[in-house]
């Protein structure tokens, strides 16, 4: 992997100069919408993955409608210049970084909820709007948006769509990629696309709108989303279960897979994340587990469900196993999960979080894998997972000032993501490529789908001018 500290060439800037750039779109755009001060600049660089390197903007553009987009395109269409769209920057792989003289076009403004249907099941919202805000105002309607990122506070809608995002409950509800119906997108050259639909079914043509879902704004600027609901479930109750190890954790995962249960959530945080979760929150975590696995149900008696998942987890060598009493202490253990990352980053400085997802069936082999890698380039290795999943998120600890610390931890890193492919699984799960995992998308796709998908991005974006210098 490339060193993650040193600075990466930019895309090529374009053919003008600030002032004409900044002057031409003035010409179509309020003058709120940008900014042009350096040091605001600046905060729009890069994501939170702040140790890959990050260009400086020429000019940021913060639009509030579809047509101030399209003058954007437009404008950057004509002077080529490259764009690199933004949601709440959230993510953690770079996507969002900026590259020299880009255009970055921030969304967050574009944040209103525009309709929620309950009769067809469905919520139209722009790209900005916050997860958490979209998922309480489909509650009050009785109804439920299940993508639930850790950072669903603060998260928005656009950034889960172009990053097919995850979360806490998509062992039993899935991925964002299932709940977009259909998209409407501004091309690169200004024009808008409509794709999908907003009923029940449908099989005409292609699939733009999948397609589109995880794409990290190469493809086009996502404006407004068409997104399926599900009717509100009852509260769920969640058990812990400690372990000696992550691997005997990983071993109870797939005894509950494997006898048909259906949990709402099932997440697994190692020792090194739960003792920073409560060196960071004083929530009284076991302090001298190795690995805690949470399991949760929103059924009917999700008392007996626990029960039953209890009885297996001690099977696989739970030392204790505690069901939480109400849906208060619940909601605990899952603020618990959601600290992970911030609270290891409090704990040990900067990290890289991989983002390995792996045949439910191979996690014990990964948890085995990633200690001994660890241990090889003794480095700290924090672990969480949305174990239901096979979704591993090995987060590598290091001190950004120490070179020794940087090459070891960028080699643990990509030994981790090798593990990852040889046990059958994939590089990212969730958090998708950026600049973080460019060398091995290609390692993983092989060239003849490499190919094919830098064909289908020339289609899309010919001038190469979107979100240049990611993926690919």
């Amino acid at each position: 992997m490339d060193d993650l500290l040193e600075p990466r060439a930019g895309a090529t800037t374009a053919p003008t100069s600030q002032a004409g750039l900044v002057e031409r779109l003035r010409a179509g755009l309020p003058a709120e919408t940008l900014v042009t001060d350096p040091d605001v600049m600046v905060s729009y660089a890069h994501d939170t993955a702040s140790f890959c390197a990050a260009g400086a903007p020429a000019v940021v553009v913060l639009p509030r409608t579809v047509e101030q987009v399209q003058h954007v395109m437009r404008t950057a269409t004509e002077l080529r210049v490259p764009v690199v769209p933004q949601g709440a920057r959230t993510g953690l792989s770079g996507a969002a970084n900026a590259s020299d003289g880009c255009l970055v076009l921030s969304l967050v403004k574009m944040d209103r909820i525009l309709e929620i249907d309950a009769a067809d099941r469905v919520a139209v919202v722009e790209p900005g709007v916050v997860n958490a805000t979209l998922s309480r105002a489909v509650a009050e309607r009785g109804m439920y948006y299940p993508p639930d990122p850790s950072s669903w506070e603060t998260c928005t809608i656009g950034g889960n769509i172009g990053t097919a995002a995850g979360g806490l409950c998509c062992v039993k509800y899935g991925v964002t990629s299932e709940y977009v119906l259909g998209l409407d997108v501004v091309l690169a050259d200004g024009r808008l696309l409509s794709t999908g639909r907003r009923t029940a079914k449908g099989v005409a043509g292609y699939d733009l709108t999948r397609l589109l879902v995880g794409s990290e704004g190469s493809l086009g600027i996502i404006v407004k989303a068409v997104l399926a609901l599900k009717p509100e479930p009852p509260a769920q109750l969640v058990l812990a279960a400690e372990f000696t190890s992550a691997s005997a954790a990983g071993e109870a995962v797939r005894l509950i897979m494997e006898r048909g249960h259906v949990p709402s959530l099932m997440e697994l945080m190692d020792g090194t994340t739960v003792r920073a979760v409560n060196a960071m929150a004083h929530m009284g975590l076991p302090e001298t587990t190795e690995a805690l696995l949470l399991v949760a149900f929103d059924t009917p008696d999700p008392a007996a469900d626990l029960a039953a998942v209890g009885e297996l987890c001690t099977a696989a060598g739970a030392t204790e196993v505690v069901p939480a009493d109400d849906a208060a202490e619940s909601e605990m253990l899952m603020q618990a999960r959601r600290l992970s990352l911030p609270a290891l980053e409090a704990r040990f400085g900067t990290t890289m979080i991989d983002d390995v997802c792996v045949p439910r069936s191979r996690l014990s082999d990964m948890f085995e894998g990633v200690e001994a890698i660890a241990e090889k380039y003794d480095t700290q290795i924090g672990i969480c997972a949305h174990a239901g999943d096979g979704n591993t998120h090995p987060i590598v600890c290091f001190d950004p000032q120490n070179e020794d610390e940087v090459r070891r931890a960028e080699e643990a890193f990509d030994e981790i993501m090798a593990l990852g492919l040889r046990l059958g699984g994939t590089i990212t799960g969730e958090h998708g490529v950026g600049v973080l995992k460019k060398e091995w998308l290609a390692r993983e796709l092989g060239p003849v789908e490499l190919e094919l998908q830098r064909q289908i991005k020339k289609a899309f974006d010919p001038l190469g001018l979107l979100n240049p210098g990611k993926l690919f």
